[in-house]
């Protein structure tokens, strides 16, 4: 038995190495990529071995019956299928593939790769598909000089990043008698958040201040003047009467300091929890927070997010527990 796997342990890396060979898979690419010819691969598909079948019998029985139109009809279709597998192949040959916007998860939804395509040249092209799990697929039309954008989904089974992997260009356009196809394996990931305790704890109870916290420590004691508009701003803090004199978002900032602090600390949760689970009620906590409108803090072990609130707060507190020990962060 030791044996016969050894035997079959190096047929498959001699495998492994063929199709690397023959389909000069490189791992993860940077930028764009454009399917060249020897990037695209064409072979019949049931259908046109079917109808190569068909032509050949018709052949064989105007060579028994000496048909004269036997063989103009076998000749004409045999034109016609090689006319096909010429635009199955341009369909797909010299489309550019790049990355583009991937939103982040939670741990268990489904993880949604957008993928642009680029068509620089004057025809349209027709029902393109993109698969990553050969299961399902996207088909879109990408315009003569234009571009769209498909869409490739994952399950994302646990936090931290997750990388579609290759996935495959096909097409079967026009007929279906050949599929050409192409691999395609971008650099790009998608960010995914510890999945939020259901249900959760209560929120932590506020402390008192220390004058050490964030943006929303400066309080709301006395005007203390404007800045410009940053995402995630409360809009009861936005001056809409300076936006109304010069139609440029400015915020109202507050001298003084908060009588009471909302922390979010690794520490405060039950000693018996595992570090998944602690993170999953932190990521509930985070949530909540935000949804009430109140401004908090994130401690965990090694790291800590001053006092904040809002959409870019609640989006740098999530994505440290996703990266919390993990590998390191990717700009």
């Amino acid at each position: 038995m030791p044996p016969l796997n050894g035997t079959l342990t190096a047929a498959a890396a001699l495998k492994g190495r063929i199709l690397d060979w023959i389909f000069q898979w490189r791992g993860p690419e940077r930028g764009t990529i454009v399917l060249v010819q020897r990037r695209v691969f064409i072979l019949p598909t049931r259908q046109g071995l079917l109808f190569a079948g068909v032509i050949l019998l018709m052949l064989l029985g105007s060579v028994n019956y000496d048909l004269s139109l036997g063989f103009i009809l076998a000749f004409l279709l045999g034109a016609s299928g090689i006319q096909s597998m010429l635009h199955t192949f341009r369909n797909l040959a010299n489309l550019r593939i790049s990355a583009g916007r991937v939103s982040p998860v939670f741990a268990g939804d489904i993880a949604e790769f957008q993928i642009r395509i680029a068509n620089t040249a004057r025809m349209f092209r027709y029902s393109v598909a993109v698969t990553r799990d050969r299961k399902t697929a996207d088909y879109v039309d990408v315009p003569a000089d234009g571009e769209t954008v498909a869409t490739v989904l994952a399950r994302a089974v646990h936090r931290g990043w997750l990388r579609p992997g290759r996935v495959t260009l096909f097409t079967f356009f026009p007929i279906g008698l050949f599929r050409a196809w192409s691999y395609a394996d971008l650099d790009m990931h998608c960010l995914v958040y510890p999945a939020p305790a259901n249900p959760g704890l209560p929120l932590p109870r506020l402390q008192a201040g220390d004058g050490k916290g964030g943006t929303q420590g400066q309080g709301q004691d006395e005007f203390a003047g404007l800045r410009p508009y940053r995402p995630g701003d409360s809009p009861r803090h936005v001056a809409w009467k300076a936006v109304a004199r010069s139609d440029v978002l400015m915020t109202k900032q507050f001298a003084g300091r908060v009588a009471a602090e909302l922390w979010l600390s690794w520490q405060q949760l039950p000693p018996e929890m595992d570090a998944e689970r602690r993170l999953e009620h932190l990521a509930r906590w985070v949530i909540d927070a935000d949804a009430e409108g109140l401004a908090y803090g994130l401690r965990l072990p090694g790291s800590i997010i001053p006092i904040d609130s809002g959409a870019a707060h609640r989006a740098d507190c999530l994505r440290a527990l996703a990266l919390h020990e993990t590998t390191a962060d990717r700009t």
